[in-house]
């Protein structure tokens, strides 16, 4: 705790960010590391468990079994991680369960998370509420080859790259005061973890675009057929 007239260090930016509640992680980066790969791991385990049974028929093409894992590990952040986020915001800086030391990790690139900032409050509370469930969904009817799953994918995908969008705009307009400079963390943490928000959206929006557009194309070619054919009995 900080004395009075004191400042409690920390790695974080901007410099002068008060921080007094906060503790040190007891994790080495590696370890942190490890915590992350054994979510991906498990994550991408669940998927070929629920994926086998479905091998020949609406996850037999790996554009869908990549989509399958993107909407179970979507649905994993935003429900578990991003929800651990949404409860335990506020006392961030001085917790050190694994989920929080991988947070705290993430936030030299990003200290909004340990200042309870309003916009990145906002933007993962709809992400936990809306956003997670819908990737649920879009699993279970990629899953069971549901009709509805192109609409759901179409919103889901618009939502990423709005809500990612929004997240780096706010930042740059700043000039990235909440970053760490470091190559490392900016790059890498920042820009790099954060764009398959963006261009893993992009490639389903544009498959739910071409099938919806095409879905659309066949029931008027039909409609018609069937106009003009009973304009034709009729004389």
């Amino acid at each position: 705790m900080a004395t009075a007239g004191s400042m409690t260090p920390h790695p974080y930016y901007p410099q002068d960010l008060i921080l007094d509640h906060y503790v040190a992680n007891t994790n080495t980066v590696f370890h942190t590391l490890v915590y992350v790969s054994i979510g991906f791991f498990t994550v991408l385990g669940l998927v070929g468990v629920l994926g086998y049974p479905r091998r020949h028929s609406t996850l037999g093409p790996l554009g869908e079994k990549v989509a399958f894992f993107w909407f179970i590990l979507c649905a994993s952040l935003h429900l578990g991680f991003e929800g651990y986020y949404d409860i335990y915001h506020a006392t961030l800086a001085g917790d050190n369960s694994p989920i929080a030391q991988v947070w705290k990790e993430y936030a030299l690139s990003d200290s909004r998370y340990l200042t309870s900032d309003s916009f990145v409050r906002v933007v993962e509370a709809i992400t936990t509420l809306a956003w997670g469930p819908l990737s649920v969904y879009c699993a279970w009817s990629l899953y069971h080859n549901l009709p509805s799953r192109h609409i759901a994918q179409l919103m889901l995908s618009l939502a990423h790259i709005y809500g990612c969008t929004l997240y780096y705009a706010t930042s740059i307009f700043e000039g990235s005061p909440h970053s760490d400079p470091d190559p490392y963390y900016y790059y890498l943490y920042f820009w790099f973890f954060n764009s398959f928000w963006l261009l893993f959206p992009a490639y389903l929006l544009q498959d739910s675009i071409r099938v919806l557009v095409k879905a659309v194309g066949d029931a008027e070619r039909v409609s018609a057929a069937e106009k003009k054919s009973k304009d034709k009995k009729l004389h």
